[in-house]
């Protein structure tokens, strides 16, 4: 049990370690559009992040209590963020299509939506190293298509 403690937080500071190197990205990218006109009003990009944060809250509280089950349905929401991310991606290339003045900002947005969606797969990492830690067994338990 203390071997697997030590493995799976080996693990998880890993992947909060890239969650960091996902935000600064993104902090990055915000500074360089904030003087920019937006695209179209902001609302899948903040509906990523709220999602990845619940999720991010919950994988805390799952390895704190050692709920598996808990652990379980955060990685089944990582789905959502996956469809917002599908639908802002296919929305900002027709911007990029359409308008061949929006594609630096666009390709921008992207990159946000896509730093999101990652920081949401590291979120399920975390997870599955919770059913880990309780139950012995490694799982890939994130079958996402990213």
């Amino acid at each position: 049990s203390d071997l697997r403690t030590i493995i799976a937080v080996l693990h998880i500071t890993v992947d909060l370690e890239r969650m960091g190197d996902h935000a600064e990205g993104i902090a990055k990218i915000v500074l360089m559009l904030a003087d920019e006109a937006p695209l179209k009003p902001y609302i899948d990009i903040p509906r990523m992040a709220q999602i990845a944060i619940e999720m991010m809250e919950g994988a805390l509280e799952a390895y704190k209590q050692r709920d598996t089950a808990l652990a379980r349905r955060i990685i089944d929401r990582d789905d959502e963020v996956d469809e917002l991310y599908d639908q802002l991606y296919r929305e900002l290339l027709m911007f990029m299509i359409e308008e061949r003045g929006t594609i630096q900002r666009a390709t921008y947005l992207i990159w946000v939506a896509h730093n999101l969606e990652r920081i949401a797969d590291r979120v399920t990492n975390i997870c599955e190293r919770v059913v880990y830690l309780v139950e012995g067994k490694i799982h890939d338990l994130n079958v996402s298509k990213y």
